[in-house]
């Protein structure tokens, strides 16, 4: 996602207000016991860009893709748990070829440049000079000490085709934006591209991509090669159709044949909307999964994308989500809003590391320094270290609630964030078979978005007879996890 199209945070705050009802005192929601809102595939975050700058990091390893207590500059950090890691196959390489050579825009931010594995066009044998596999050592490492911590959900994914297939040589976008830059003698082997680094990554990496995806916020009209910061690429609806159709023939030539195709990754639920319905249906019946950014905030028609995807046959991700608002209120907010209407079954950060607010953890990847961890951070560990894989998504009952079960466990999990005034909420259990038992304890995890409790723990919540409740303040988000619960 381009930063700069992020929006003017009091507008943010104005759509937040207006979208998000707000709280009066002493609120009860009602858990429903038998929606079916998905099977939870996980939480997860982007490779690119930070991955590059600090993926051999252990300790950022164990604190993202794992469960457990790590000490970052002398804090105890509980692991966040992330089960699914987005790979970008890089665009960039410094060779020249025949006399061609890549373009860089002059405003091109160098720890935004991925490298790519194919270098020129004279092989597509990826054991020729033409191919390097050395390359991209940093973020390749992030994505295998994430496997050993428990990732098990990878999906690679393009932000452009590598340079020497775009039109003006440039993998940040056309001398316009708005028109396409892959060469049309190059749609095959942008998919050849992608196929390739699957097939290469489970042979040699260990590595097995759940999905591949060719492109990023392709209709968008800011990926300009005279003025781009990053890696992008401009695809009209009618060329994503047809590399839809090579990557898919490449993928099987390969042996890939169960690996899945996601589509299109556009930067609105409105634009996803909007593509899907101009795909055509040859395209459409080839993808397996619809990707979506969530950069359209507090606005757009979540519930119409769930419509098609759910009329079609097609998982859902919200697969790339970032803003500035280091407070976790942003991040809160649009999270209850997608459990709400989007119902994705998965939900994927875009910048681990980043400034600005945009970093769950706040650093700086083009001089590869590290700051503190943000109040965001501990606001996404309320969902993501207790809305686990596996589990189903309930109808929580209200637009600040989220619900999910575990079947396995008989364990009924419940986050919910009260941005009014300070009150109780209540939590009636009483559509399930088995709401708990009464007098047991609901353990209760708490964290204020801006500042304060950060991941607190509690014992001082309690089930009587169907229905428990607790003290939440103003920016108070908490997690409840109650047990010997059936449907």
């Amino acid at each position: 996602m381009k930063q700069a199209m992020n929006g003017d945070w009091l507008l943010g705050l104005a759509l937040m207000a207006s979208t998000i009802p707000i709280v009066t005192a002493d609120l009860t929601t009602t858990i429903s016991s038998t929606t079916n809102w998905g099977t939870w595939e996980g939480f997860g975050v982007s490779l690119a860009w930070w991955a590059k700058a600090f993926g051999t990091r252990t300790d950022l390893a164990d604190i993202l893709f794992s469960t457990k207590s790590t000490t970052y500059n002398g804090q105890s950090v509980p692991g966040i748990g992330l089960t699914i890691a987005r790979y970008n196959a890089g665009a960039c390489s410094w060779n020249t070829y025949n006399g061609s050579a890549m373009v860089v825009s002059p405003d091109m931010i160098t720890s935004r440049q991925i490298d790519s594995y194919w270098l020129d066009w004279a092989s597509t044998s990826p054991s020729s000079s033409s191919w390097s596999w050395s390359v991209d050592a940093n973020q390749r490492n992030m994505l295998t000490l994430a496997k050993a911590r428990g990732a098990n959900i990878f999906e690679l994914f393009s932000n452009s085709p590598t340079w020497w297939m775009c039109i003006n040589h440039n993998p940040s976008g056309s001398n316009d934006g708005s028109s396409n830059n892959l060469q049309s003698w190059n749609y095959d082997q942008h998919a050849i591209y992608l196929a390739t680094i699957a097939e290469y990554a489970a042979s040699n990496w260990g590595v097995s991509f759940q999905s591949v995806e060719a492109f990023n916020e392709p209709v968008s009209a800011w990926w300009n090669g005279e003025t781009g910061t990053q890696e992008g690429c401009h695809f009209d609806v009618s060329t994503q159709a047809t590399v839809i159709g090579n990557l898919r023939t490449e993928l099987n030539s390969r042996g890939l044949s169960s690996t899945l195709i996601a589509a299109s990754d556009e930067n609105t639920y409105d634009l996803a909307v909007s593509t899907w319905n101009s795909l055509g249906s040859t395209a459409t019946g080839k993808v397996d999964r619809i990707n979506v950014h969530g950069y359209q905030y507090t606005g757009g028609r979540r519930d119409t994308l769930y419509s098609l995807a759910s009329g079609a046959g097609k998982r859902l991700w919200n697969s790339e989500y970032g803003e500035s608002d280091a407070t976790g209120q942003r991040l809160v907010t649009n999270l209850l809003l997608d459990f709400r209407w989007l119902h994705p079954t998965a939900w994927v950060y875009w910048q681990a590391i980043d400034g600005g607010g945009w970093g769950l953890i706040d650093g700086n990847n083009d001089n590869v320094t590290l700051g503190a961890v943000s109040q965001k951070y501990y606001a996404l560990a309320q969902f993501a270290r207790h809305i686990r894989p596996g589990m189903r998504i309930l109808d929580g009952g209200s637009n600040y609630t989220v619900a999910a079960y575990d079947s396995s466990a008989q364990k009924l999990v419940i986050v919910a964030a009260n941005w009014g005034t300070a009150q109780y909420l209540n939590f009636d259990l009483s559509s399930f078979s088995t709401p708990g038992v009464s007098g047991a304890l609901v353990p209760r995890w708490k964290t204020q978005v801006g500042s304060g409790d950060q991941y607190a723990s509690y014992g001082d919540t309690y089930i009587s007879g169907s229905k428990f409740w607790s003290y939440f303040p103003t920016g108070a988000v908490q997690t409840f996890e109650v047990s010997n619960v059936t449907l």
